[in-house]
């Protein structure tokens, strides 16, 4: 029970790889905060079973991650901000609209950016914390039709490493995980054929799982990260390499 007394928000935590994240850190101690904004009753079933507090937030918004953070100060925290809400909304550059730019920048890298800025008074003060920031492969390797994606996941890894450095000497460590191809509701509704090569792309020969992340996310969270930050870990099964 390495996280006992640790009180851990995860954004985007009521399905895939959040929802995995959030019973990886509630089976080693955390009490966790899951967040959604619209799997209520996802979110709320697994808080039940993991003894967790579901709370509805947008993260895109100040608001929305000023209200997220309160929550999880009235059990405690938060000692642990596992950023993993995220959105996607692809297209070719060529014909990428502004709202499609605007809307999948706003969430994927402000969203980060703004649930940093809520925790990092609180994580300053107790001069400890853990910030985790879910990343991609798509940020190191680029994705064709996902020029939006790509750019706001690549915009966390900047974010990740400069908060890293403002952020050391007050006992806050703050990294990311890129995970590659992992199964999830997202990519189990994608043509077969488009499984089908983006598997044969991976030297492992398969996806990965949510569970493979959340065991990272909690290696960072607990005493083995403890002298690692500023860092982004690669989850693929070998696709970047």
């Amino acid at each position: 029970m390495e996280l006992q007394g640790k009180v851990a928000i995860v954004t985007g935590g009521a399905r895939g790889i959040g929802a995995a994240i959030a019973r990886e850190l509630a089976a080693h101690g955390a009490r966790v905060v899951v967040n959604y904004q619209s799997s209520g009753a996802a979110a709320e079933a697994l808080a039940a079973a993991i003894d967790g507090l579901a709370v509805q937030a947008d993260v895109s918004t100040t608001e929305g991650c000023e209200a997220l953070v309160a929550a999880a100060a009235q059990v405690g925290g938060p000692h642990i901000l596992v950023n993993n809400a995220g959105i996607t909304d692809d297209g070719l550059a060529m014909r990428l609209r502004d709202p499609q730019w605007d809307r999948v920048l706003e969430v994927n890298a402000g969203g980060v950016f703004r649930m940093c800025r809520a925790v990092l008074p609180a994580m300053a003060k107790a001069r400890e914390g853990r910030i985790i920031n879910l990343a991609s492969v798509s940020a190191l390797r680029g994705n064709p039709g996902q020029v939006n994606y790509s750019a706001a996941k690549a915009a966390v890894l900047g974010l990740t490493r400069t908060l890293a450095l403002e952020m050391a000497r007050r006992g806050v460590r703050v990294n990311a995980v890129c995970p590659g191809f992992i199964e999830t509701d997202m990519t189990s509704a994608l043509p077969e054929a488009t499984r089908d090569r983006a598997v044969a792309a991976v030297p492992l020969g398969r996806m990965g799982t949510p569970d493979e992340i959340a065991a990272m996310v909690r290696f960072l969270c607990g005493p083995g990260g403890a002298y690692i930050t500023g860092q982004s870990f690669v989850v693929d099964g070998g696709l970047s390499a």
